[in-house]
């Protein structure tokens, strides 16, 4: 096991039996198969899902998509449900595209805005290029690629982490406006020494509108 800087580290299932009680019988009863009507109405009105994945040597990731609400579409087959994410306009350094092509799998994270509860979705991932998958998201130029995950675990997250976040509370907004962007983030990060982050912003202002509008057919 890697070294790490700390005294008391729980090692084994054990450990957290004695710090935690077990779930009730409805929390254990609540991860499922498939998109149930609730959960199929929930994704088509977010507009923000996260992507978790794992690469092959074990690296991880989470990557935020977003697009108008629904913009991630439902699939029911014989063979299961899956869920179609689009890859839209992004960095190139695809790191979940090589994931997912690497290990099969992705968690997903559904958000509504104001909405304190989740959606998650676990399951094996492809990244699929069929002309049916592609062509039906209009809104969008046609994707050169979607994620496609199947539902084998779909459950709710209750609202105790955005509520403690105070997430869309609009005061809480107000009291974090200082919080760094990306350009502090950059320039004290030593990426680019020596560059005023009013340039940065003014160049990622001038490359979010033309990405954004590159998306749109």
């Amino acid at each position: 096991m890697t070294d790490v800087p700390f005294q008391s580290v729980i090692s084994g299932p054990e450990g957290l039996a004695e710090l935690y009680r077990e779930p009730s019988q409805f929390v254990k009863n609540k991860k499922k198969p498939g998109i149930d009507p609730g959960s199929a109405r929930f994704i088509g009105m977010s507009p923000f899902v996260l992507v978790g994945t794992v690469g092959a040597d074990g690296g991880v990731d989470v990557s935020p998509r977003g697009g108008d609400p629904g913009f991630v579409r439902v699939r029911h087959t014989d063979a299961g449900d899956y869920l179609l994410v689009p890859d839209l306009n992004g960095n190139n350094l695809i790191d979940t595209l090589r994931a997912v092509v690497a290990t099969g799998v992705a968690g997903l994270l559904f958000l509504v805005p104001g909405k304190d509860e989740t959606l998650r979705v676990n399951g094996a991932a492809w990244v699929v290029t069929d002309d049916d998958v592609l062509d039906q998201f209009q809104e969008f130029r046609r994707p050169k690629s979607a994620i496609a995950v199947r539902a084998d675990e779909v459950f709710v997250h209750c609202a105790k982490a955005f509520r403690r976040g105070r997430v869309w509370d609009p005061a809480a907004w107000e009291e974090l406006a200082a919080a760094p962007d990306i350009a502090d983030i950059v320039c004290e990060s030593g990426l680019v020494p020596g560059i005023d982050p009013e340039a940065i912003r003014a160049d990622l202002a001038q490359g979010y509108a033309a990405d954004l509008a590159a998306d749109r057919p």
